[in-house]
């Protein structure tokens, strides 16, 4: 099995989602995103998976007008629910596989 991982710049995910320079470095100052590499932000690689929760932070500070440290309250919430979604398919999966055998 191979897998593909896709890595973007601060300067390719500024152009394919419209967002500007500045929201970046504000969302990585705020903790929610980090770079994966980088020493500078113009050097910075964001993993693809990371662009979900950049895109959103994004929204929510742009159309709620919210400060960044509401974003990132919001978006670990966001984040703890999805791991606990995951996790309770995952539980479903395991109880339906025990009780059909």
């Amino acid at each position: 099995m191979v897998e593909i991982t896709l890595h973007l710049s601060i300067n390719e995910l500024c152009q394919l989602e419209c967002i500007e320079r500045d929201m970046i470095l504000d969302i990585v100052e705020y903790g929610i995103a980090e770079p994966i590499a980088g020493h500078s932000s113009a050097d910075w690689l964001f993993e693809a998976s990371t662009v979900h929760w950049i895109k959103k932070a994004a929204r929510l500070q742009r159309d709620l007008d919210i400060d960044w440290v509401a974003v990132a309250l919001v978006i670990d919430l966001m984040q703890q629910k999805e791991d606990l979604q995951q996790e309770n398919r995952r539980y479903r999966h395991q109880l339906k596989r025990f009780i059909e055998k």
